[in-house]
């Protein structure tokens, strides 16, 4: 028995606007979207009749084919389009049957409607994105001077504020969205006809003209050529995709730039998600989501479930980029499994970020900020966090390696004896006289070494 796929392995896709612009239906109605437009901008031209136009797009709807019949017919010539096109013939009236598909080839149709698809969801993505950078600037604002352990490599290093880790995330979050913004605007229609040189619409629209008439042929060759050009750019503005300068059926920059794009979006979210997921384990617990997830067996869970699925979506999407990348290598005027290998690996691509972008924002806008975790855990090292600071300023006085001398043998003393670094350094202090009246519990007081962390978020949310 048939089951169509409901999502129920996908949960970081499923019931986002990104699942429902790229199931089956939405590419059945983009692949109608791309016939019905074909065959408009064909009257526009001249190369059809106006009734034509308006036939197939009144009849152009996903809801009147059967999308498993397709997909079934599908097998026996490798692509959805040529079976799609029988049916769509078929349903028009029977003066508009010579104008659907004329001149195209299957590709023209199918990369057609995978712009469209792709345009479509990035409208969705793209809100969510706006979203999650502006919950995201408000934690900035909120917590920019929130002081908290800067970790490197797993370990406390210096420290930090909460703004600033925030602001990094929305600078991310904007980064891509320019990129899905600049790709979005130049997804491409696309048509060629069988081997990109737009031969069959010449061959279709050509008046007659007597074999002896040479200078009479090269004319009307001429205005041929300017009149496709015309159809192609006609073609585009119908669809609102952007014109092509060539067809692309192997020269596939528009997916590999989409690939690139949502990848880098993937990762961009991913790196909130990480952060979170460090943050919010159970002996930090500096950060918690308020939708939390629970657990089969264990009551107490209170899971981190958007960060999860994003960071889920973030390790499967450069793989699914890495594919669209290698149909690069496309050979001929269309490829042989090349481009097939683009359709499942693009639509996921697009559901894993749209379903990632839904969770970046709701991550973001139910983001728990717990400070008094964040001041605990500055001092688990019981001062060594600022041992950068206390280098800096000892070896003003009695040289750098002298300071590191000193501040290495203070710092084996702190943690052999679990003591207070300004403790150790008390004593320190008397065994150097250079030292002296130097003022121990300001410069070991972690909150006054936050360098310019807030200017640095300031500047950060100045971006729009």
């Amino acid at each position: 028995m048939y089951e169509s796929d409901a999502g129920l392995l996908a949960p970081g896709r499923a019931g986002s606007p990104a699942e429902a612009t790229t199931g089956d239906s939405a590419f059945l109605q983009a692949m109608l979207d791309a016939e019905a437009a074909l065959t408009r901008a064909q009257s526009t031209c001249g190369l059809a009749p106006a009734d034509a136009g308006r036939a197939v797009t009144e009849t152009a709807d996903a809801d009147r084919f059967d999308v498993r019949d397709l997909a079934l017919r599908a097998r026996s010539g490798g692509n959805p389009v040529i079976p799609l096109v029988a049916d769509l013939t078929a349903a028009v009236p029977e003066d508009a049957r010579p104008y659907v598909h004329r001149g195209a080839t299957s590709q023209d149709i199918l990369d057609t409607a995978a712009m469209l698809v792709a345009s479509r969801t990035l409208a969705t993505v793209l809100d969510d994105l706006e979203r999650a950078a502006g919950e995201v600037a408000r934690h900035a604002t909120t917590h920019r001077d929130t002081q908290m352990a800067g970790r490197t490599l797993t370990q406390h290093a210096v420290p930090t504020t909460f703004g600033l880790k925030a602001a990094g995330w929305r600078a991310l979050i904007l980064d891509a969205r320019d990129r899905l913004t600049t790709v979005r605007a130049s997804l491409p229609a696309q048509l060629g006809g069988a081997a990109g040189t737009l031969a069959a619409f010449s061959a279709f629209s050509a008046p007659s003209v007597a074999p002896e008439d040479s200078e009479g042929q090269e004319d009307a060759d001429g205005q041929g050529e300017a009149d496709l050009l015309a159809l192609v750019a006609a073609y585009a503005r119908e669809l609102g995709l952007a014109e092509p300068v060539l067809p692309w059926h192997t020269l596939r920059t528009p997916i590999a730039d989409l690939a690139g794009a949502l990848a880098f979006t993937a990762g961009a979210l991913g790196k909130m998600a990480a952060d979170v997921l460090t943050l919010s384990r159970t002996e930090i617990g500096e950060v918690e989501e308020e939708e939390w997830g629970g657990s089969s067996a264990l009551p107490h869970k209170a899971n981190p479930v958007h960060a999860t699925l994003i960071a889920a979506a973030a390790r499967r999407a450069p793989g699914l980029a890495a594919t669209l990348y290698g149909s690069l290598t496309a050979e001929d005027e269309r490829p042989a499994g090349a481009w097939h290998a683009e359709w499942e690996p693009l639509r996921d691509l697009l559901r894993l970020v749209g379903g990632a972008a839904r969770d970046g924002a709701a991550l973001a806008a139910g983001l728990r900020v717990v400070p008094y975790a964040m001041r605990e855990n500055l001092q688990l090292t019981d001062g060594l966090i600022v041992s950068e600071r206390l280098a800096a300023v000892f070896a003003g006085r009695i040289g750098r390696a002298r300071a590191r001398e000193v501040l290495s043998g203070a710092a084996d003393r702190a943690r052999s004896e679990t003591a207070d670094l300004s403790d150790v350094l008390f004593d320190v202090l008397r065994e150097e006289p250079e030292l002296a009246g130097l003022d121990l519990a300001e410069l070991t007081d972690p909150a006054r070494y936050t360098g310019s962390a807030g200017l640095l978020t300031d500047r950060a949310l100045e971006r729009r």
